[in-house]
């Protein structure tokens, strides 16, 4: 191997190591059909500068009224309950041998627990029932509470604005459309 192989080489991996150093809380699968069921994994890089991660606290957007956690070992999950909004789409099939269309949802997922070592990452599940909004993007702001400190990946863009220029932005979903 030559010596400026290897010198582009630590180079590259230093600047990946930065940029993972002050990553947010992402999803797994940043698209999704419209009105399908999609396992949401909100993926946690690291700690608080240093410290490990005790909670992960999702709010969910509006529209997605379904919401189960995966179970997760050392962790207790806990929901916020919240009113469904009206839908605009009432009166139309959707629901078919899964009941009645839900009147309360889960309107913020929290998981506390680990602790998650600052070194070390790791995936929080949930199982969500997208709206039928192809074309639109869901946002989910994430908070990220360490023994000390709290990281806030809450930030929504702008109309036009890319989510790149965000210092502090939210896990964020593309609703593609439907099969």
């Amino acid at each position: 191997m030559s010596l400026k192989f290897i010198t582009a080489a630590v180079a590259g991996a230093a600047l990946c190591w930065s940029a993972a150093a002050s990553a947010p809380v992402v999803l797994e699968a940043r698209e999704a059909p419209a009105a399908s069921y999609y396992k949401a994994t909100f993926r946690v890089g690291h700690g608080c500068k240093g410290s490990p991660t005790t909670q992960i606290k999702v709010t969910l957007p509006e529209g997605v009224n379904t919401a189960k956690p995966q179970p997760k070992a050392g962790w207790t999950y806990a929901a916020v309950k919240g009113p469904v909004a009206a839908d605009p789409h009432a009166g139309h099939a959707g629901h078919g041998d899964h009941g009645p269309a839900p009147t309360e949802r889960t309107a913020v997922a929290t998981w506390i627990g680990g602790p998650l070592a600052d070194d070390q990452y790791d995936e929080f599940v949930l199982m969500l029932k997208l709206p039928d909004a192809p074309g639109a993007t869901l946002y989910f702001p994430v908070e990220q509470v360490c023994a000390e400190g709290v990281n806030r990946w809450v930030q929504i863009p702008a109309a036009g604005q890319p989510l790149r220029d965000l210092k502090e932005p939210a896990a964020a979903l593309k609703l593609t459309p439907k099969p």
